[in-house]
């Protein structure tokens, strides 16, 4: 176990990150497709194309550290969008689907924030300057996602849910 350092705890977080960033990309798309919204459904759109910029960011990342990019599953982010694809099925066509999008992107956007929080922490402490950059843009990026979500849930979606 000598081996399981915190360089080796940072790569595999990447890698579990890398392949969420895609996973949610895929997800974004369906929920825009499916959001009542035009309001939800632009802010999914937007996002989509952010999470494609993040994706390619994360691509820098692996060569700042001198990893080739790679995924590796995340069950955390599968288990996250199936629940958005369990509401988007069980309540399409209601007035809450767009409360249970939202909810479900929100999910996902404090998964994401607490991952690169972390990230952005321990390549810090690891030295990894340009990795901590790379990471902390995508961290502002995903606050600021989040902060629109709730804007929107907060002005609209929820009271249009409760109609």
């Amino acid at each position: 176990m000598a081996d399981q350092t915190l360089d080796t705890l940072f790569h595999e977080t990447l890698k579990d990150i890398y392949y969420a960033e895609r996973k949610i990309a895929t997800a974004l798309r369906k929920m825009a497709r499916a959001a009542q919204n035009p309001d939800l459904k632009a802010a999914f759109e937007t996002h989509e194309q952010e999470t494609q910029a993040q994706y390619e960011r994360l691509t820098e990342v692996f060569e700042a550290i001198g990893k080739r990019p790679r995924g590796k599953t995340c069950d955390a982010i599968e288990g996250i969008i199936a629940e958005g694809q369990e509401i988007m099925d069980e309540f399409k066509g209601s007035p809450a689907l767009d409360a249970g999008l939202l909810a479900a992107a929100q999910a996902v956007e404090h998964y994401e924030i607490a991952r690169y929080g972390t990230l952005k922490s321990w390549a810090a402490q690891l030295g990894l300057s340009d990795a901590e950059r790379l990471l902390d843009q995508t961290l502002q990026e995903e606050g600021a996602t989040d902060e629109i979500l709730t804007k929107l849930a907060e002005t609209v979606v929820n009271a249009a849910a409760e109609a």
